[in-house]
């Protein structure tokens, strides 16, 4: 690679690894470990394809979907003697609206990881539908169903009044 192929990469890198790096805590439900190792692995990925980019029309969403191909593969490659914690172990209060911020972890938790995936591309990276079913290599009508789906089981394990809760952060 170039040393100006170099430059625009690192550059990419630092200025969408916080972002990426959000979006996996979601769908990892705060595994901030795993978070870590998908997004080096999304960002080694995109370093091996930097100089096709003028292939790629837009970087940032070819990054959003070896994401959220990472975190798939993963999920189908874990090993059935691993087993998930029920709680997530105590840590120091950062934000006033920590316990929402529990609250929502444990709750997509609890959902599907193409559930969970659609949920973070959805609403939290503000994806269209069209983009979230290219993202997971699935049907428009599929995201659709999928969230609908995912949306309502929220509402259920969360509560009316703690979905609208929610809703309002």
């Amino acid at each position: 690679m170039g040393r100006r192929d170099e430059d625009s990469y690192r550059q990419f890198a630092v200025s969408r690894s916080a972002a990426l790096y959000r979006s996996a805590c979601l769908m990892t439900s705060g595994d901030t470990h795993l978070a870590e190792d998908l997004v080096q692995e999304t960002l080694s990925r995109m370093y091996t394809v930097w100089h096709k980019r003028k292939c790629i029309d837009n970087p940032d969403a070819y990054a959003k979907t070896v994401l959220v191909r990472a975190y798939l593969t993963h999920r189908r490659r874990r090993s059935s003697g691993e087993q998930p914690a029920l709680r997530l172990p105590e840590r120091p209060v950062e934000m006033a609206d920590s316990s929402l911020r529990v609250t929502l972890l444990q709750a997509l938790g609890e959902l599907p990881p193409k559930d969970r995936a659609v949920l973070v591309l959805r609403f939290w990276e503000d994806l269209s539908i069209e983009q979230t079913a290219d993202a997971m290599r699935t049907s428009s009508s599929a995201v659709r169903s999928r969230s609908s789906r995912a949306l309502a089981k929220l509402r259920t394990m969360l509560g009316s009044s703690g979905f609208a809760e929610l809703t309002r952060a």
